[in-house]
Parts: structure tokens; C-alpha cells; sequence
């Protein structure tokens, strides 16, 4: 609908329920997953057998709560170090490839950008198994070639940050791009003819335009990483980050304790975006 064309009340009225319809079907499951943190039941469903906070602060079992539970800490403090891993290699690697795309004409590099967005499109498990396999193989030949035992190269935490890093790299580069796009060259000119040299030039005038973008795609990249569950269950070792725990827990059988986690999760992950919000708004 377009606002400024008059339309019948009738197509406004089911304009309106069709929104309201579809926040509420996002918004439902998340809040049926929130209430039920706080059901004093074994078992996350009905019926509602009272208001309890154990499943956050309870240090007795069977209702040992989030902050008490030291695999599902120690889960979580394993995905953030991931996620800032990512984020950092991201935005770095991001950063670079804006330029690259966006400053510079050489040869193959419409075949570049194509190979770059091409873990986008690949399915996560597809490119967890194929990361696994190829990393697999080179540590097999560099041991039997050389006895050489590369560690890095089996699965855990470190193939787990290359893994992510592999895709949500790619995003960094977009969110930067888009931004970069925007920038008025003549001011770095402008910092040139001042007598500064290119390198003081970007530092002092590019990257602080690109800052409120730069920001975002490393909040983007470190969310991202902290919820993504299909290429690191390919990649895990004996270090599990919360996707993976919660899966294992899952299998074992439901509980509040995961509607718990759940809600703390919905609740950081809105706190980062009202930052960046406000960030960006600043800038």
C-alpha cells in the first residue's frame, strides 16, 4: 500500500489485521517460550502450575537454575569467545574486501565477488561437512607425510571460528560495502592536499564514516555466530557453545531451564540491537 494514494477503509482494516497477524506470529512463540521460564514444573508445558524463579537462581536439583548450571555457563562463555572471534576476524576481512570491491578495478574481479558470496548460498551442513573433510584430509597427509600432528586442523574451537568465519564474513563485507558506497572520495583528496599521506587519510576520514557500519557488522557477525548451530555441530569438539549444549540437553529431554536460557538469550540479543540502534543514531 502506498500511504499517500486514499484506499476503502475495508483494504485498510486488512491491511492493518495482516500486519498485526504476522507480529503476532513472530512474537507468539518467543512468548510462549518466555513464560514458560518461569512455570514451576518440570516440564515446559501446561498445566501452569505456578510462578517460580529457580529455573534462573535455583541451586538444588531437579531445579537447578541458569546461573547455577556450570555446563550451560561454561556453554555460554564458549559461544561468546567464539563470537568475538568471528566478529573481529569478520570485520577485519569485511573491511578489507569493502575497499578491495569498492576502490579497485582488476582482472577477475567480478569472479572474486562472485567466490565470496558463494558460502551464502551453500547450506550450512554442506559447508560444516566440507570444511571437516578437507581439514581432516590435509592433517592425515601432513602426519603421514611428516608425523606432523596439526591439532588446529581436527575439530574444536579453532575450526569452529573458521568455519563461521567462512559465511559471515561475507555478510561484514555487504553491510561495509553498502556504506562504503555512500562515501565522498573528494574528502580523502581534500586530507591529501592537506599533506596527509592515504593510510592517515583513511584512518582519519573513511574509517570514522564507515564506523556506525562497522559496528553494526560486527554485532551482526557475533549474533550470527553465537546462534548458529548447523556448521559448528560439523565442527565441535570437546568444547561445546551454548547451540550445541542446548541440542544435547534437548535430546535428553526438555525442561524450563532451556525456556530460561531461551529468554536470556531474546534479552541480550535485543539489549545489542537497542545499542546499535542508539550508536548509529549518535553517529
Amino acid at each position: 500500500m502506498i500511504p499517500t494514494i486514499p484506499s476503502p477503509r475495508a483494504l485498510n482494516l486488512i491491511w492493518t489485521g495482516y500486519v498485526a497477524l504476522f507480529f503476532v506470529y513472530l512474537t507468539l512463540p518467543l512468548a510462549v517460550v518466555a513464560v514458560f521460564a518461569f512455570n514451576d514444573s518440570q516440564f515446559p508445558s501446561l498445566p501452569w502450575e505456578g510462578f517460580t524463579l529457580d529455573w534462573f537462581f535455583g541451586d538444588a536439583a531437579p531445579k537447578i537454575g541458569v546461573f547455577h548450571e556450570r555446563s550451560i555457563l561454561g556453554a555460554i562463555g564458549t559461544s561468546a569467545l567464539v563470537g568475538v572471534c568471528v566478529a573481529t576476524l569478520s570485520v577485519a576481512v569485511g573491511t578489507s574486501n569493502a575497499f578491495l570491491f569498492n576502490r579497485y578495478k582488476f582482472r577477475g574481479r567480478g569472479l572474486l565477488y562472485v567466490l565470496m558470496l558463494l558460502p551464502l548460498v551453500v547450506p550450512g551442513i554442506v559447508l560444516g561437512i566440507s570444511i571437516l573433510v578437507f581439514s581432516s584430509t590435509v592433517a592425515n597427509e601432513l602426519w603421514d607425510a611428516a608425523q606432523i600432528d596439526a591439532e588446529l586442523l581436527r575439530p574444536g574451537l579453532v575450526l569452529v571460528v573458521l568455519g563461521q568465519f567462512s559465511f559471515i564474513t561475507t555478510i561484514a563485507t555487504l553491510v561495509i560495502s553498502a556504506r562504503l558506497q555512500k562515501f565522498d572520495t573528494t574528502l580523502e583528496e581534500a586530507a591529501l592536499n592537506l599533506g596527509a599521506n592515504r593510510l592517515t587519510a583513511v584512518r582519519t576520514v573513511t574509517v570514522p564514516f564507515l564506523m556506525p557500519a562497522i559496528v553494526g557488522a560486527a554485532v551482526v557477525a557475533f549474533l550470527m555466530s553465537f546462534e548458529n548451530f548447523n556448521t559448528t555441530l560439523m565442527l565441535v569438539g570437546s568444547d561445546a557453545p551454548l547451540t550445541i549444549e542446548m541440542f544435547d540437553r534437548l535430546k535428553e529431554g526438555s525442561t524450563p531451564l532451556l525456556n530460561a536460557v531461551s529468554l536470556l538469550l531474546m534479552l541480550g540479543s535485543s539489549l545489542l540491537a537497542l545499542i546499535l540502534i542508539a550508536f548509529q543514531r549518535r553517529s
